[in-house]
């Protein structure tokens, strides 16, 4: 890689200089760090505004944070595996050896390192603690040892651990004054991970569920139903941060889901969506219940559930041991059932789990049954797979907050986490703020649109419609036809009302050649066979390929027809289609569909003035193409299903709101993209970048791009190096491989819209203004980083984007590169409104999603399609099956839209 690609420091060795102490290999790769700030923008009109992070002070500057690794044995030497027992066991070694420790607080992260504001008196120490039961209780501490089954007594009697803590690091509190310089380190990270790390302690002490840095306390208040045995749980995101401001202390509103707490029966009815207990599946129950904490209602005993009986309750046996010994001097035993036991043995009335299965607490092979009715699922415990559309609208509905609530709520929260009256903060000499941090904002203008005739016009609060507009550019709609899978609506009238608003907005739509119905036989059948049947009828009666499907659906969301359909249409067939599922037919709902079908078919609906004229700064003055680039992976526990990488690229210079998309499966759940650039041979580049940067070049009069502004979605900071190392290295092979001698200038900035930085109007109920821009106290100390609410906040809580600019070569200025993303954020297609993140990235969303679909309704064995050959992971070298490839007429449309 030539050195003109990076900034000036520090300086490259000339090759024909051979350093003294010259390395055997190649020169050492100079690696790139996230740029620092060049200076802030002032374009817009000032604002003063709130924030949720709190000024955070510290008075023990000159302290130490003292870091010991802690290691956790049973009695005979076999080192503690299970989570969960740590905090329990250091809680009873700083109740019973206050003095060795010099009555010193420390702040332990619940595995393997525990902190203290000074020195131990010893760099090794070793304790010796009794557990009364094996219980990881939350909020229940009264759970006894069960005498009352021999057969379960050994495992919850009192237990003796072993503690070792020894020195590991010395971390000075120095670091934190330092970070606030700009001046970033280890031990400034280290320092702040010990503030995080006091406050999941304290809240672990109050018995709430901790989710890294968000806390749940076990509070039916904060608990809403969602649908299928799942609660949304709402708590609080707390972590300290540093700014420009200083040390803040940033708190948010946080939710996530857990199991419906209470008898087991009740969830699993609610789960499976039946009526009683007779109806569940139990082979579904199985593995949904499977490691889920239970509570014995009989003894107050904590469990986690290994499985269920094969047999019901009253047909289940076990061996039972007799008071009688057998001559061998063995305690005899007798076979009987679980029911029998329970209800004859221990004279204990079973109402309707007789003929159920029972829960299975033991291990594989010595089991521990329970009836299901004394069994009652522990508060607090995870729901980790993916919500479904019901339950997510639902969440949604039941978790939004307007800005005013939200603001009160989190100053409750501060009130009642009394975080200054914590020990080990007090002793790092912290206090925190109880006022929100005022920040200055700006409002940038909205940028001036065009429409068909000439037409300019700006948008007012982030939105704008089509009502007497034509588009910008429309296409016309000639050979075209309309599938229904068996949707009940008026199609002639649909047609016909669609013809009509079509031609009010430009866009020109023959009659279509026919409506092919469904039969009536073939609704029974798969998906893919539906799909394979309805082509085959589209085929025998239409005389050539059509120009466009129109595709009506059952089902308004998840059709199951959905994804076998797009992949026929565009991976086989090379047709545009889009699906509908017409509920309420209007005016607006066909216009919402018409601005897709135009985009798709090559269409305009509206530009920037300044895309137009061209005079977008230094976009406009050399072929610049704009990247999209995201990830999206496979929903949580399903570890084998591949993830997806999907590039968008700007295509036609000047226009910045014309885009393509590139989508390759990789290895599950890795985060950067591998195939940017794939050297099948030495004279073959098979990744993605390679057909992005052939497209721009064809589609822009046959001009490479000088400069490649890349819009990066979905990376933490602590992957930021791998963006600038590993990802942007691919993507300058990929130039030089197609051109040696050619050198763009590269521009990297990273979208983030998980993090928990909020923006509020002191006194007003409304969300910030569209158009919103922060660049200065709760950003970064030393990096170039800026908050945006480009879009209008409608319900809840304004969510800001956070951009971070990592590099940058071709010299933005603040506030034309605030201006670009702001821009960017108008020229989405799909909507007429502002949207929250730059479009590139929304489309590598869309890409991503639409062709993730492709893949859930094919068997293994077809999967691993044609183009490539299969990836493979790192890990254990497992073959990654590859998306088909989409036909050459719709690779370059906007499909995705």
């Amino acid at each position: 890689m030539d050195s003109d690609a990076l900034p000036p420091p520090p300086p490259v060795v000339p090759e024909d200089v051979v350093p003294i102490k010259a390395e055997p290999e190649a020169k050492k790769k100079v690696m790139r760090v996230p740029m620092a700030r060049r200076g802030l923008a002032s374009k817009g009109q000032k604002a003063q505004l709130l924030t949720n992070h709190f000024k955070v002070n510290v008075s023990n500057v000159d302290g130490h944070f003292f870091h010991y690794s802690v290691a956790l044995f049973y009695e005979d030497g076999r080192p503690v595996d299970g989570k969960g027992v740590g905090r329990n066991v250091l809680d009873r070694v700083h109740e019973t050896y206050s003095t060795e420790l010099d009555g010193k607080e420390f702040a332990y992260d619940g595995e393997k390192s525990l902190f203290t504001v000074g020195a131990l008196p010893r760099n090794k120490l070793e304790f010796t603690v009794v557990l009364d039961s094996m219980n990881s209780n939350r909020n229940n501490g009264n759970a006894s040892p069960d005498n009352d089954k021999k057969r379960m007594r050994r495992s919850y009697q009192s237990k003796t651990f072993k503690v070792e803590l020894s020195f590991a690091a010395k971390i000075p509190m120095q670091a934190i004054a330092q970070a606030l310089r700009g001046q970033e380190s280890e031990n400034s990270q280290e320092a702040l991970r010990v503030l995080d790390i006091i406050l999941r302690q304290h809240a672990a002490k109050q018995g709430c569920l901790l989710v890294r840095q968000s806390f749940f306390h076990n509070d039916a208040k904060n608990f809403a139903d969602v649908g299928g045995g799942v609660l949304g749980c709402r708590g609080f995101h707390s972590s300290f941060r540093t700014s420009q401001g200083g040390l803040s202390l940033n708190i948010d509103v946080s939710t996530t889901m857990i199991i419906q707490p209470g008898p087991v029966v009740d969830f699993l009815i609610a789960n499976q969506n039946v009526k009683d207990p007779y109806s569940i599946d139990w082979a579904k129950a199985k593995r949904t219940l499977k490691n889920l904490r239970v509570k014995n209602n009989e003894t107050n005993t904590e469990y986690k559930i290994t499985g269920l009986s094969e047999m019901p309750c009253n047909q289940q046996l076990f061996s039972l041991r007799q008071k009688t010994k057998a001559e061998n001097g063995e305690f005899e035993t007798k076979e009987v059932t679980v029911y029998d036991y329970f209800v004859n043995h221990r004279k204990m009335d079973l109402r309707y789990s007789g003929d159920l299965p029972c829960i299975n607490v033991g291990k594989p092979k010595k089991p521990i049954f329970l009836p299901i009715e004394f069994c009652t699922l522990v508060s607090l415990q995870r729901y980790t797979k993916a919500l479904n559309t019901m339950q997510r609208a639902s969440l949604v509905e039941k978790s939004r907050q307007k800005p005013q609530e939200r603001m009160r709520v989190l100053s409750d929260a501060l009130k009642l986490n009394n975080y200054d009256a914590e020990p080990l903060l007090k002793s790092c000499g912290i206090s925190i703020s109880s006022n929100f941090t005022q920040v200055e904002g700006r409002i940038l203008p909205a940028p001036k649109l065009k429409v068909g005739n000439g037409e300019d016009f700006f948008p007012r609060n982030g939105r704008w419609n089509f009502n007497n507009k034509k588009l910008v550019d429309p296409s016309k709609i000639e050979r075209w036809a309309v599938a229904n899978f068996s949707a009940r609506c008026d199609i002639r009238s649909l047609v016909r009302d669609m013809i009509k608003c079509g031609g009010m907005k430009g866009i020109k739509i023959d009659e279509p050649f026919d409506v092919f119905e469904e039969s009536p036989q073939n609704r029974r059948a798969p998906p893919v066979v539906r799909v394979e049947k309805m082509f085959d009828y589209i085929q025998s009666k239409l005389p050539g390929a059509p120009q466009f499907l129109l595709c009506l659906l059952p089902e308004r969301k998840n059709s199951d027809l959905y994804g076998p359909w797009k992949k026929k249409c565009l991976a086989e067939f090379g047709i545009v289609t889009q699906c509908i599922a017409p509920m309420r037919v209007n005016d607006q709902y066909l216009t919402n569909v018409l601005l897709k079908i135009n985009a798709k078919l090559g269409g305009l609906n509206s530009m920037l003035a300044v895309e137009h004229s061209p005079s977008i700064p230094i976009v406009s003055k050399s072929p610049t193409l704009i990247l999209g680039m995201d990830v999206s992976h496979g929903q949580p526990g399903q570890s084998d299903v591949p993830s997806i990488a999907a590039v968008v690229s700007s295509r036609h210079w000047p226009l910045i709101s014309r885009y393509r998309a590139s989508v390759r499966t990789q290895s599950p759940k890795l985060e950067m993209i591998d195939s940017l650039f794939k050297k099948v041979s030495d004279t073959e580049d098979g990744g993605i970048m390679k057909e992005l940067l052939l497209d721009f070049y064809v589609s822009s009069a046959k001009r490479k791009p000088d400069q490649i502004i890349i819009f990066r979605d979905g990376v933490s900071e602590s992957q930021f190096n791998q963006v600038l190392n590993v990802e942007l290295d691919q993507i300058i092979e990929a130039c030089k491989f197609l051109d040696e001698k050619w050198c763009p200038k590269f521009l990297v900035i990273v979208a983030q819209k998980n993090h928990h930085t909020k923006f509020f109007q002191p006194g007003s109920p409304d969300n910030v203004p569209p158009g919103t821009v922060i660049d200065n106290k709760v950003c970064h100390p030393r990096n170039n980083d800026f908050y945006m609410c480009a879009h209008a906040g409608m319900i809840g809580t304004t969510r800001p984007t956070h951009y971070h600019v990592l590099y940058d070569e071709i010299g933005f200025s603040a506030d034309d590169l605030q201006e670009l993303v702001h821009s960017l954020s108008y020229v989405y297609q799909r909507s007429t409104t502002a949207i929250s993140v730059v479009a590139p990235i929304c489309y590598a969303h869309l890409a991503a999603t639409q062709m993730s679909q492709f893949m859930k309704f094919e068997e293994h064995s077809e999967t691993s399609s044609s183009h490539g050959g299969t990836g493979v992971t790192s890990a254990g070298a497992v073959p990654v099956p590859q998306l088909p490839k989409l036909q050459e007429n719709v690779c370059n449309s906007m499909f995705f839209c």
